[in-house]
């Protein structure tokens, strides 16, 4: 064609090379760790706005010792089609539009230096994920680490940044579902039909009933003290005086 260049020999061969070299550089460790639910003996692993997880010792290595290790926190239709370039801090990654209008959350931000490797004896490793209510709220806070919304359910996983580009990820928890509170009419009763309703309300009566029978009592007791330990009434006699009947002689005519 006129005004055409032919192309440069080694083009077409570096072009793939680039691709390569662009693909290696922005590529990312799959670590073979599942986030697990902890199994401490300490209580209240699960609530009804936070769980627990055991810490990931030993599963990032020296080679993220300058990434920031993030917990990510989302709603299993949003794992499929996650993006791990969308940083922390974002609106998309927002803990105060989890679950609505963001699937997911960031949180948790620490260094390789506090998952130290081998576990110190002794020490509980463990991050409860739900536990600041301060921050709930607060925009200016993205990246709270608030109570869940709900009962879920959950999955988490681990994700490595230096500055903004992700270098390393976990794989994702099984779903972890909360406690659900439940009202106290919707408690059932070992033993019997009646409502957790029905039954404080007959133990009300039945102690009222039992206050009203020791008053009763109470008031016989007095009344019997009463009438036994009073002052008798004083008996009052009447005293005669003794008139003396004299003979008298027989009046004369």
């Amino acid at each position: 064609r006129p005004h055409s260049r032919p192309r440069h020999p080694g083009a077409r061969t570096m072009l793939p090379l680039l691709l390569l070299l662009l693909a290696t550089a922005h590529s990312m460790e799959q670590l073979r760790y599942k986030p697990t639910p902890a199994s401490s003996p300490l209580g209240g692993l699960t609530t009804t706005s936070t769980f627990v997880l055991e810490q990931p010792r030993c599963v990032f290595t020296e080679a993220h010792g300058n990434a920031v290790i993030w917990l990510v926190v989302a709603v299993p239709a949003a794992v499929t089609n996650f993006n791990n370039s969308v940083g922390p801090g974002t609106p998309e990654r927002a803990f105060q539009r989890f679950p609505t209008s963001a699937p997911a959350y960031m949180t948790l931000n620490t260094t390789l230096l506090n998952y130290p490797c081998p576990k110190p004896a002794g020490d509980i490793t463990v991050l409860r994920v739900g536990s600041e209510t301060s921050c709930a709220r607060d925009d200016a806070r993205p990246t709270c680490n608030g109570p869940l919304p709900g009962p879920g359910p959950y999955q988490v996983k681990f994700l490595a940044l230096e500055g903004s580009i992700p270098v390393a990820e976990t794989s994702w928890s099984e779903p972890i579902t909360l406690r659900t509170a439940r009202p106290p009419s919707s408690i059932p009763v070992t033993g019997s039909g009646h409502s957790a309703g029905m039954i404080a309300i007959t133990s009300i009566l039945s102690i009222l009933f039992a206050i009203l029978l020791a008053g009763l009592v109470a008031m016989l007791i007095f009344w019997g003290s009463s009438s036994t330990f009073s002052k008798p009434e004083a008996v009052t006699v009447r005293r005669y005086n003794t008139h003396h009947v004299y003979d008298q002689p027989a009046a004369r005519l």
